[in-house]
């Protein structure tokens, strides 16, 4: 860890005035969750080897179409976003691996590697952005880029992506997210089909790139930047596309890209039922795109997702190998506080989804009681699981409370003393 970073040693102080009370409240929930015939360190076991990988932008503050307000220390490049994601990893015990964005992230490969290794992080799937225009960029993303009219855009489009995955075979990632902003806003702007048709042919081009070990996430979403039609706007087109593209070929679910009230627990299980399913960005969302703190909103629908996991990781469903990434953007809060939150609620959900009585819960599906049933998923959502997820952070050597230690560590005071304050006023969308 740097000097910035936060010690072991002081996790050790901030724990040592927790573990009085940890340990009483562990053994209560342990008698509690014995009488309901569920032992305790087998949910422990399974959370402390969980893990979900923080976006490298997630770090930063971001903003709406409006304006963006800078927070404090922000990250100046990617290896100030690394040290970010060690400090969140350090206190949690739950984020081993982060996910780059190229351009913005681009820097030397052995540099990168050093300086997670240095830290102890690995690095999740590469994410390509063809969605903006980078400096320099000779044909501009406006009108599209994998399904742009211009041939020579689509190329350079395709050539972004491929480039992206020659950055992570270097640092060690061993998958490609590929989102695009691609759509319309008019009526009559664009012909659907055609425009499909060469997403499907560009796209061809960057699995025909992909090491024989790595995997290629499409992911859907209904609008923004294109209101009118999107051309990847929701799970059905998804689905074709990974049929289309092959083996190799899966579907990212953002929780937060759908319509209000879709029913997103449903789409990982057919997902999940035909082999499709790739990964997740987890966030939460009350009108629309809003990529809030995961579990802000709707702790209930992230629950009944990781319902649907675990019943596929139970069965051992074929080719269930799901990434997990949170995927958020911090308006009003510090982006590290708001992800370690989001780690703990992915976590908490996973512990209580392992917790539901999967032989009542059969029993009274097929009996038709769809009451007993609706109560069987609501009395694992119900259970206080927090025990298990501080017990499992303690024995990691991470914080029983991460938001506590890292106020009491001054973190961002000190790193805020050394990264230039960044102006703001601009659009900060991200």
């Amino acid at each position: 860890m740097t000097e910035r970073g936060i010690s072991a040693e002081h996790v050790g102080v901030q724990n040592e005035r927790l573990d009085k009370g940890l340990r009483s409240d562990f053994e209560s929930l342990g008698e509690n969750l014995d009488r309901r015939g569920v032992e305790i360190e087998k949910i422990v076991e399974k959370v402390s080897g969980y893990g979900v990988a923080i976006p490298s932008w997630g770090v930063g503050t971001g903003g709406t179409r409006f304006a963006r307000f800078p927070g404090e220390g922000e990250p100046r490049d990617i290896f100030d976003k690394l040290e970010d994601c060690a400090v969140i990893h350090r206190l949690t015990g739950a984020t081993p691996n982060v996910s780059l964005h190229i351009p913005w992230d681009k820097a030397d490969p052995k540099a990168l590697r050093g300086k997670a290794d240095e830290l102890g992080l690995g690095f999740d799937a590469m994410n390509s952005n063809t969605f903006s225009d980078a400096a320099g960029q000779v044909h501009s993303y406006k009108f599209g880029s994998l399904t742009h009219a211009d041939p020579a855009t689509r190329r350079q489009a395709i050539e972004h992506n491929i480039e992206c995955i020659e950055i992570g075979k270097a640092i060690g990632s061993k998958a490609l997210t590929v989102w695009i902003g691609d759509g319309s806003n008019f009526p009559g702007q664009t012909n659907f089909t055609t425009q499909f048709e060469r997403y499907l042919e560009s796209m061809r081009e960057v699995v025909k790139a992909l090491p024989s070990d790595w995997r290629i996430f499409s992911e859907h979403k209904m609008y923004e930047p294109a209101f009118y039609s999107t051309v990847v706007q929701d799970w059905g087109t998804n689905y074709l596309i990974a049929k289309e593209l092959g083996p190799q070929a899966f579907c990212l679910v953002d929780l937060g890209h759908h319509a209000p009230n879709v029913n997103i627990e449903m789409i990982v299980a057919r997902l999940i039922q035909f082999g499709k399913l790739g990964g997740f960005h987890f966030n939460d969302s009350k009108y629309g795109d809003d990529d809030l703190d995961t579990g802000a909103i709707d702790p209930f629908r992230l629950f009944l997702v990781f319902n649907e996991l675990v019943d596929a990781e139970m069965r051992d469903a074929k080719d269930f190998d799901p990434a997990h990434m949170l995927d958020q953007s911090h308006n009003v809060t510090d982006p590290i506080e708001s992800l370690m939150q989001s780690a703990m609620e992915v976590q908490r959900a996973y512990a209580q989804a392992l917790l539901v009585d999967r032989e009542a819960l059969r029993g009274y599906q097929d009996g038709n009681d769809a009451l007993m049933a609706a109560q069987t998923l609501k009395k694992a959502f119900r259970t206080d699981v927090d025990p298990i997820l501080a017990e499992a952070r303690r024995r990691e050597g991470a914080a029983i409370d991460p938001v506590a230690a890292y106020r009491a560590s001054g973190y961002r005071a000190r790193v805020a003393r050394e990264r230039p304050a960044v102006s703001g006023g601009s659009g900060g969308i991200i």
